[in-house]
């Protein structure tokens, strides 16, 4: 299977789970006008599935380091199944909130601060686990990071939205951020530490992707299904709203849930190199690339005062800092 060798080429794969896990949302502004979040995200949560099976089939079924595909899912242990699966789960539930979030408050403010929170609250607990880096470098670049996220919330109350939105999809952005925290801890778990001559029951990536995505995929028909049935705005659907779709906007959905596992990825596969906690820290860098394309390109801040707008900038500077930190940290 092909796995990375240096550091160097771990941060560059962070940097791609960044643009990545930054840019995805996009996809769901692009599609038609009535078509809701949570009929998009049925073809998303099948994109990832699509993606992953497609990575295992060919990356993690060919070369001569570590297991292939087929032969390392045989082996694995039912922790090690169970833990990926899990860590599907809990994302699902994560990344469900912050669709809504983002369709409430605007990728500007969702990301900031729900992804914010996810990545100080996941620096935490992978570094607990698997202890790589200079951790008071670590955690200083989450110190300018959590800074930012109050900025950023500060931004969006001088903005003039109505109270009753604005605190909606700022809770449902933290409740999101704390449970994204603790996705990544259960993927990481149950993959061995060294990818070339992985520990017996202990999963590769490719296999460890391929669970995490079934995850993704079954409890969807719980979450959301939930969802349709009980949004958190607008009326209830059903599945004949789904399937009267476009062609266009089925295939935008899969497009987005693709960009995103591509990112994840990307970051699984550089965690050997730069340990999870790096790993993790730097791919939910997406906050920035979100921001941006929230602010300058989708204008969700037209309008806001010259402060408002020094605030946002001051922002996207202290997370570039932060980040910056969390490279040098190894």
């Amino acid at each position: 299977m092909f796995i990375i060798e240096t550091y160097s080429t771990a941060v560059l794969l962070c940097l791609v789970t960044m643009l990545c896990w930054g840019s995805w949302a996009n996809t769901q502004k692009m599609t038609s006008a009535g078509w809701r979040f949570e009929l998009f995200y049925w073809d998303y949560v099948l994109g990832i599935l699509m993606a992953s099976l497609v990575l295992a089939f060919t990356l993690g079924s060919s070369g001569t380091e570590g297991r292939g595909f087929l032969a390392d899912l045989s082996q694995g242990s039912s922790d090690a199944l169970r833990s990926a699966f899990i860590g599907g789960v809990v994302f699902n539930a994560a990344n469900i909130l912050l669709v809504a979030a983002i369709g409430i408050a605007g990728m500007s403010v969702a990301f900031p601060v729900g992804i914010g929170i996810a990545l100080v609250l996941g620096v935490l607990v992978n570094y607990l686990d698997t202890p790589v880096g200079n951790p008071w470098v670590i955690f200083g670049g989450v110190a300018l990071i959590t800074v930012a996220i109050l900025m950023n919330a500060m931004a969006y109350r001088q903005t003039g939205s109505s109270r009753g939105m604005s605190t909606k999809g700022l809770m449902l952005s933290v409740i999101s951020g704390c449970l994204m925290g603790l996705f990544y801890r259960y993927v990481a778990a149950a993959m061995a530490l060294d990818f070339a001559h992985p520990s017996a029951g202990l999963l590769t990536p490719y296999t460890a992707l391929v669970l995490f995505a079934c995850g993704v995929f079954a409890s969807s028909f719980v979450f959301n299904t939930w969802q349709m049935l009980r949004p958190f705005s607008g009326v209830s659907l059903g599945f004949g709203d789904y399937f009267r779709g476009l062609f266009r906007d089925h295939m935008i959905g899969i497009l987005g849930g693709t960009i995103w596992f591509v990112g994840m990825a990307m970051s699984i596969l550089a965690s050997e190199k730069a340990g999870a906690a790096v790993s993790y820290g730097l791919g939910q860098g997406a906050t920035v690339v979100a921001a941006v394309w929230g602010i300058y390109i989708w204008k969700e801040f037209k309008g806001a005062s010259a402060g408002t707008q020094q605030l946002l900038k001051v922002m996207l500077g202290l997370y570039v800092l932060g980040l910056g930190l969390l490279i040098y940290a190894k």
